[in-house]
């Protein structure tokens, strides 16, 4: 079955237009303001880029996930967002993992999947130190593109889960009533 309308609207821009754009200009704003005092910032050490996208590999997913997750619930509970039909979701228990397991585990993909592929190539490239203007860009476009990736993920997950508990919440209510 396919996802109605709203559901694909929901995952291709509130999910994945709006949170590539926001990363692009926070993960820029960050970088500006952690390196704007230096001349350029170097492939390694303690403030540098390999260290800085391993770190956003890992917090971008994860904090992503504890956000995202508390939003859609609240979307989906206040009637914003439709549940999915229980034909739409996943009927794993894998699925129903805790939000900050989730995280965790979609932040080790990110910093597996995402930023370690990207710093071996600029470290077997042996990549120069970047000026600050053009690692903002660099950051911010990787950033986007790392969102534009796992925000749609953490998106559907968070709206099966949110789905899920308001089927397990129904049977509940009526036997109160």
């Amino acid at each position: 079955m396919q996802l109605s309308e709203q559901h694909r609207r929901f995952l291709l821009v509130d999910q994945g237009i709006g949170p590539t754009i926001f990363n692009f200009l926070l993960n820029g704003l960050i970088v500006w303001a952690l390196f704007r005092g230096t001349e350029n910032v170097p492939l390694w050490g303690e403030q540098s880029v390999g260290v800085d996208l391993l770190a956003t590999g890992f917090i971008l997913p994860f904090l992503t996930c504890v956000i995202v997750s508390a939003l859609v619930s609240r979307q989906v509970k206040s009637g914003k967002v439709s549940p999915l039909p229980d034909q739409q979701f996943p009927h794993s228990h894998w699925f129903e993992r805790s939000v900050p397991r989730r995280g965790l585990f979609l932040g080790v993909l990110g910093v597996v999947f995402g930023a370690v592929p990207v710093v071996w190539a600029l470290t077997l490239g042996q990549a120069q130190p970047f000026s600050v203007s053009d690692f903002v860009l660099f950051k911010a476009v990787w950033a986007a593109m790392l969102a534009a990736v796992v925000t749609p993920i953490i998106g559907w997950w968070a709206l099966a889960n949110a789905s899920r508990e308001g089927v397990t919440a129904k049977p509940r209510a009526q036997d109160a009533q």
